[in-house]
């Protein structure tokens, strides 16, 4: 455990924050060891995954743990094979690996930045494949008590960026390692934009990847480059009725009906259609090629970043009657 460590780099935003202890347990003993003195000290604890959604304070009391469980395996499971994923795994390096070992699940999801213990929290999604999908289970650390215990698919209460480790267990357990089920079967999933226009007619699941990989670098910013957190706003679930009321007013409005009887609308075209992609306000700005992402330019802290997303949502909702929600986990 370190004391006094500046986490400044260690969140994709780049936002200025002092922890004032951390600790980056790689074993399961180690994790319970930590958290046993967390107890016995009264330390809040935050956990910490890659740093890619979060929005983190200026000063961290307590004591933040980052898990750094960072091996993983396969094994076969009668027609799949099942990936077994440490919590500090980097997300995008796992993808790639097993797209190349010619396994298919979570090609979709590539250059998603993150360790992969970040990933249920949010259920990271992108071109039409959500980590849902192909989740078998969750291994999860309480921190009450240190015990170890498997959560199902269905018990982890999967929704659109949402998940039961955002609700009822949020800062109650720590993901430890996941359970993923892949296949050797091809099953590309191909229509979300032009994603089949970008592979060749029977792609490879390495091929599918590289192709994500390729959109993906074209609309988003590095943010080893220039600091941000991938998409800061979730796309916004309308009732059917208010969808087809804006689709009449602006009949040139991406939106997807989806089977609950809402439909979801693309959070980037509604600020782009408010003249706001590209807007800068000191620090921080709209990305000027992607709408949906916001930039910290440097120099800037967390109340400055909320004020500027605040007032983007606010001309969004003025223009549209449509509330944005951020999608990075306030801290």
């Amino acid at each position: 455990m370190s004391t006094c460590v500046d986490l400044t780099t260690a969140n994709t935003l780049r936002l200025p924050c002092q922890a004032a202890r951390y600790a980056a347990p790689a074993s399961l003993s180690h994790l319970q060891d930590v958290l046993t003195d967390a107890r016995d000290h009264h330390w809040p604890v935050t956990l910490l995954g890659g740093g890619s959604n979060v929005l983190l304070p200026p000063q961290l009391d307590g004591i933040a743990i980052r898990p750094a469980f960072c091996h993983w395996w396969l094994e076969a499971d009668q027609e799949d094979v099942i990936a077994y994923v440490g919590a500090g795994v980097n997300w995008h390096a796992l993808v790639m690996a097993l797209a190349a070992r010619g396994l298919w699940g979570v090609e979709n999801l590539a250059l998603i930045p993150g360790d992969c213990g970040a990933a249920p929290v949010q259920n990271i999604g992108a071109y039409g494949v959500e980590l849902s999908d192909v989740l078998k289970a969750v291994q999860v650390v309480e921190l009450a008590t240190g015990a170890m215990r498997w959560l199902s698919v269905d018990e982890c209460q999967f929704g659109y960026r949402d998940s039961l480790f955002k609700q009822t267990l949020a800062g109650r357990v720590v993901i430890t390692q996941l359970a993923l089920k892949l296949s050797e079967t091809p099953k590309p999933v191909l229509g979300y934009g032009d994603l089949a226009a970008r592979v060749p007619a029977s792609p490879t699941p390495l091929e599918v990847a590289q192709a994500v990989c390729a959109i993906r670098q074209e609309k988003l910013p590095d943010p080893s480059v220039l600091a941000n957190a991938g998409s800061f706003f979730k796309n916004p679930l309308v009732s059917d009725e208010q969808a087809q009321r804006l689709v009449q007013e602006y009949p040139g409005i991406p939106h997807f009906p989806q089977p609950n009887g809402q439909t979801k609308l693309a959070a980037g075209w509604l600020i782009d259609q408010c003249g706001l992609k590209g807007h800068r306000e000191g620090a921080f700005g709209v990305h000027d090629r992607q709408a949906l992402v916001l930039v910290h330019f440097g120099g800037g802290d967390r109340p400055g970043l909320l004020r500027f997303a605040d007032a983007i949502a606010h001309a969004v909702f003025e223009r549209f009657a449509v509330m944005l929600e951020p999608e990075p986990r306030v801290i």
